[in-house]
């Protein structure tokens, strides 16, 4: 499992980067999910966002989720691109699979990497 210490993780598997305000799936998540084949984001730039709302949806060749923010916000940037290669966050969900970047936001419930990686290991026993 990756999880990278510059980034804020949710318990529901999203994660936050304080820094640039980009939000995506954990690589764990997508251990989870498996394949990915399609990604719908469900918010629009302008948008303001509250921690814990829908913000996507994807589905594996396994199943569909959900994805929440993990912040809350104003939407700068949406990932267009995933709409066309929803297999990028198979691969790199923590560069070129970010899904939307919040403004000014303002993390909600999240952990560190560390705290994050133990949850993980926690669930998978």
């Amino acid at each position: 499992m990756n999880a990278p210490s510059n980034l804020k993780f949710a318990k529901s598997d999203e994660w936050f980067d304080p820094a640039s305000g980009a939000v995506g799936i954990s690589d764990y998540a997508q251990g989870q999910l498996s394949d990915i084949v399609f990604v719908e984001i469900l918010v629009e730039e302008g948008k303001e966002v509250a921690a814990g709302e829908a913000i996507a949806s994807v589905e594996s060749v396994k199943a569909s989720s959900e994805i929440y923010a993990p912040a809350s916000g104003k939407v700068a940037a949406v990932n267009s691109g995933l709409a066309d290669k929803p297999e990028i966050l198979n691969s790199d969900p923590y560069g070129e699979g970010w899904m939307i970047k919040i403004e000014g936001g303002v993390a909600g419930d999240v952990m560190d990497a560390a705290a994050y990686e133990k949850y993980c290991e926690e669930r998978a026993h």
